[in-house]
């Protein structure tokens, strides 16, 4: 018997925000968006695993994406950030695990990478990894994911719904003092007559004192400081990379919407990539001088906001889809509980 998925958050109540969503409420409704999961329980003592984001479902090395990334406070790790500063792509998927484990992601991601026909002289690559630090669940020493359970998260990438909660990256994260995990959410915006989407994609693992749509969770117990935050953007827009980066840093509106503490040991980080074909940097495009369509500074305002809205409501489902969950706190060599947020609670909050 399977258990029955706890509600999004715009099942319960009022979401936050204006814009339409897309069908799916997620990131993979910008078109061929792939995510993956990879989750990895065992006994009391593992909680973890890795969740995998891919713009397109090709040989990304070969059909770089442009991105941009942006840092509000640096405590953390995010692999791939300074060449992805330098030159404004990607040209790998995306990974996100705990943090112990990004080198092990670092290698799932070189061996997909080199296994693709068509990079059989591949020398270097870029592999893209963000993390947070899972060990208040998890014992995070135990060299939990394996390279073979990250890779798992690459092969099980697809479109369609996205499983959300204490799942893939998701599985031992903690955010407000309650269970975290992985969230998504999607906005529809339409600029000079053309439509975009916009899905945002969260790994939520950071404290504060939460906000819901504005309204503060009364709850003294659920409050925390420390901890980290990975937001992934993606958008079908024609965005340099230049706009991109800064697409990314207004993702940072929607995590201080949440109540975040957004302390000094808060490691909370951005990437936005665009999946816009007629930007898609082919090897022929790279070897001539290339016209790319760029939807300009004046016109990107609409898309600023629609992912502080994503971002927000991605945060609060990578609540709502958590369950209460015990595990290995490695700090203090017990095993504890991690609440989930109460449902019925947020029922009255929102009504009221």
């Amino acid at each position: 018997m399977h258990e029955t998925p706890r509600p999004r958050l715009r099942d319960i109540g009022l979401p936050p925000g204006h814009f339409k969503t897309g069908a799916l409420n997620a990131i993979t409704d910008v078109e061929g968006v792939l995510v993956g999961h990879s989750t990895v329980i065992e006994g009391d003592t593992i909680r973890t695993g890795a969740t995998a984001i891919l713009p397109h479902g090709g040989n990304l090395f070969q059909d770089k994406v442009p991105a941009g990334f942006a840092v509000y406070n640096g405590f953390g790790k995010f692999a791939g950030s300074t060449q992805i500063e330098e030159l404004g792509e990607i040209e790998t998927p995306i990974i996100l695990t705990n943090t112990l484990a990004t080198g092990r992601a670092i290698e799932a991601i070189n061996r997909h990478t080199l296994s693709q026909p068509g990079n059989e002289k591949v020398v270097s690559i870029n592999a893209v990894v963000g993390e947070t630090n899972d060990s208040r669940l998890n014992d995070i020493r135990a060299g939990r994911p394996t390279v073979e359970e990250i890779s798992a998260a690459l092969k099980n990438a697809a479109t369609g719904p996205v499983a959300e909660g204490g799942i893939g990256a998701g599985s031992g994260t903690v955010a407000f003092g309650m269970k975290g995990g992985i969230g998504t959410a999607s906005r529809i915006v339409t600029i000079a007559g053309e439509t975009y989407t916009l899905g945002v994609l969260v790994q939520s693992n950071y404290g504060g004192h939460l906000l819901v749509c504005g309204k503060p969770y009364l709850s003294p117990e659920h409050k925390d400081k420390d901890g980290s935050i990975v937001i992934i953007v993606a958008t079908d827009a024609p965005l340099s990379s230049r706009n991109l980066k800064r697409l990314a840093a207004r993702s940072f509106g929607g995590l201080a919407r949440t109540g975040a503490a957004l302390s000094n040991g808060s490691g909370d980080y951005a990437l936005a990539f665009s999946t816009n074909e007629r930007l898609r940097k082919t090897p022929a495009r790279r070897k001539a001088v290339a016209d790319f369509p760029e939807l300009s500074n004046d016109a990107i305002s609409p898309l600023f906001e629609a992912a502080i809205e994503a971002t927000e409501e991605a945060i609060l489902n990578s609540l709502c889809a958590a369950t209460t969950t015990s595990g290995f706190n490695a700090g203090t060599g017990k095993v504890s509980t991690v609440e989930a947020i109460s449902i019925d609670t947020l029922k009255t909050l929102l009504s009221a």
